[in-house]
């Protein structure tokens, strides 16, 4: 069957750390019919060495530079109006996909006819020793991801010749691919899911989201960006529906990964 274009999305911002990994395993894919999209956002580091490296090395990655720092939805935005595949995909600068993740995920969408697709995923340190997993469950609706995001952006893919190429991170500096994959189950009703791992999330000091207790102000503001609520009722749904669906997926996540590191001996990713 034909290969149709996949769009990978990565913003970067001093990523060289992991960079090298991160773009290895992108381009290492089995499905090969790839443009990976970088645009850079300010970084003072040596990423943007690395990038000019790999844009000379590999026709398929194409970068473009912000004069300055605007985050993480901005860059990928810049992405996504470049991006001239049928799919959208998205990877970050810290985290790293399995070879044949696209190829089985785009052959998933086909299976079931859908427009947007994740899966679980493995949770490594900095070091890439494993630490967990998130295991997605075979289907999300837009009720199950309004009370807590269930998708990990990194195994996100969505359909554009079914969709649009109308959706781009909100104008939010954190929490934007939340948003975004809640405006497009509003469309498509359903994300398909694969349960088995297909990349490796890395949780770090320096990620968004290990700032867990910092992010509450910008849950709330996605029920009043995506929902139109007030700020009264946003806190209510964040305090009363978010929570606690959020804490019993961290239950079950800590009881999957305890479960799975103990079968595995807890090795390295």
């Amino acid at each position: 069957m034909k290969q149709e274009l996949v769009s990978v999305i990565m913003p970067t911002f001093n990523a060289g750390k992991y960079l090298v990994d991160s773009i290895e395993s992108v381009l290492a894919q089995t499905y090969t019919n790839l443009e990976l999209l970088i645009t850079d956002d300010c970084s003072n580091d040596d990423t943007r060495a690395i990038l000019k490296q790999f844009a000379q090395q590999d026709k398929r990655v194409k970068v473009k530079y912000l004069r300055e720092n605007y985050g993480p939805g901005i860059a990928r935005n810049r992405s996504i109006e470049r991006a001239k595949g049928r799919y959208i995909a998205f990877c970050d600068c810290d985290d790293r996909w399995m070879p044949d993740k696209l190829e089985r995920q785009i052959a998933h969408m086909r299976k079931h006819d859908c427009a947007l697709c994740s899966s679980s995923y493995f949770i490594c340190d900095a070091d890439n020793q494993l630490t967990g997993v998130f295991l997605s469950p075979r289907y999300i609706t837009l009720g199950m991801l309004k009370r807590d995001n269930k998708i990990g952006c990194l195994t996100a893919i969505y359909d554009i010749k079914r969709l649009g190429h109308k959706y781009y991170m909100p104008a939010i500096r954190k929490r934007q691919d939340w948003a975004l994959f809640l405006n497009i189950l509003k469309d498509c009703q359903i994300c398909y899911c694969i349960t088995e791992p297909l990349a490796y999330y890395r949780s770090h000091q320096d990620s968004v989201s290990s700032k867990k207790f910092s992010l509450i102000k910008y849950n709330v503001n996605v029920y009043e960006t995506v929902f139109g609520y007030t700020r009264l009722r946003a806190c209510l749904y964040f305090l009363f529906i978010f929570l606690p669906t959020y804490c019993a997926k961290v239950i079950k996540r800590n009881s999957d990964s305890k479960r799975y590191l103990t079968g595995k001996g807890g090795t390295s990713a």
